[in-house]
């Protein structure tokens, strides 16, 4: 249950700010629940993580109650426009691409950069074999880069092709990738940061306007009273960008 007790100590002291203009409605939250520490399943078997202890209290301060859902990353989706969960909270990025497709709240994690880890410092990044999720902003930035792409459904599938010698680095984001090489001493950041994105948001379909505004609402609210940006150091760490 990592970092829940601090979080529930956190959020308690602004409880006053919730607001109820949700009245009660249930909403299903959808996530991935493997892309630590985004969002990942505990030893209970439960959601956790920094967008599961963020969603609660979005959840909150509208007004509405929270039911968690998972759901695989390359399907995410499709099953939020049609209809199998109403909210997608699970690090995906802001892209024009996306939005083509579905609304986004504004952002709740500001732009960071993602990083190549590989087992050598000496690997091509150019024309060498990268792996990368299937359906992320960094698949779709290795097809354009002139690399080899390797693309996998989950997170800890493009990690396992680097250490077995299928890819030779890994693209991903910042703070999924350092939690690893912080465990993982054979593994190292290599190359440059690339900024992809504009930020992380809550994804909705097109037709939910006002849940959206009310999911706005509740993130100005937290970014306002630095509850959000408590959050981000507790859970990525001081180097985090924050709100201002």
């Amino acid at each position: 249950m990592k970092k829940l007790a601090f979080s529930a100590a956190i959020l308690a002291l602004t409880a006053g700010a919730a607001f109820a203009d949700g009245h009660g409605r249930t909403i299903r939250m959808g996530t991935e629940g493997a892309y630590p520490p985004y969002n990942f399943i505990n030893d209970d078997g439960e959601v956790d993580g920094f967008e599961r202890v963020l969603g609660d209290e979005l959840c909150a301060r509208a007004g509405l109650t929270c039911e968690w859902v998972t759901n695989d990353w390359d399907s995410i989706i499709p099953n939020l426009t049609s209809g199998n969960y109403d909210t997608i909270i699970a690090g995906m990025s802001i892209t024009d691409e996306r939005d083509e497709v579905i609304d986004f709240t504004q952002d709740y994690i500001p732009p960071t950069p993602s990083i190549y880890v590989a087992l050598s410092d000496d690997v091509d990044l150019a024309t060498g074999v990268i792996a990368a999720q299937a359906n992320t902003i960094q698949s779709g930035y290795i097809a354009e880069s002139g690399a080899t792409l390797l693309e996998y459904a989950t997170p800890d599938e493009t990690v396992a092709a680097v250490r077995n010698g299928e890819a030779d680095a890994v693209f991903a984001d910042i703070d999924f990738l350092t939690d690893i090489t912080d465990e993982d001493a054979e593994l190292m950041v290599v190359g440059d940061p690339v900024p992809l994105g504009g930020g992380v948001g809550m994804g909705l379909r097109e037709t939910d306007g006002e849940l959206r505004e009310m999911f706005n609402a509740a993130i100005t609210s937290m970014k306002e009273d630095g509850t959000l940006n408590a959050l981000l150091v507790e859970w990525f760490g001081d180097d985090v960008p924050t709100y201002e």
